[in-house]
């Protein structure tokens, strides 16, 4: 499955949703730049990789690599961007230090055997 890469500045860092199937999610949205007009894009960082937001907060600017996701639930069918690396791009960001970015945590990038789902876990989707 192709990855994607963008930039751009996080608008909103919604908080992590937890489902009764035990399934975590959160969502966050970024605007895209040097576009004539730019792109309000959600996105979202599932089960492990929630952690990744923790250190993003509005106005920081990241750069995202990400899945393109579809899914068919009850006849209908959805699109998810899913998030696998977050790396905030502002250096003086509070709370950030140089190489203490929420990517250069061990396991936080993307081995190759967390890039696919494990059976089952797209037909837990809550909708």
């Amino acid at each position: 499955m192709p990855s994607f890469d963008m930039t751009g500045t996080v608008k909103l860092v919604m908080d992590p949703q937890t489902f009764e199937s035990g399934f975590t999610k959160r969502e966050f949205v970024v605007t895209t730049e040097g576009e004539r007009y730019p792109q309000e894009i959600k996105l979202e960082c599932v089960k492990d990789k929630v952690s990744l937001l923790d250190q993003v907060q509005p106005g920081h600017r990241v750069a995202v690599s990400f899945d393109l996701r579809g899914n068919e639930y009850n006849g209908r069918y959805y699109v998810n961007l899913t998030a696998w690396k977050v790396v905030p791009e502002d250096a003086g960001a509070p709370g950030d230090s140089p190489g203490n970015g929420p990517s250069d945590s061990p396991g936080s990038g993307p081995p190759l055997e967390n890039l696919e789902p494990p059976p089952g876990d797209i037909d837990e989707m809550p909708f």
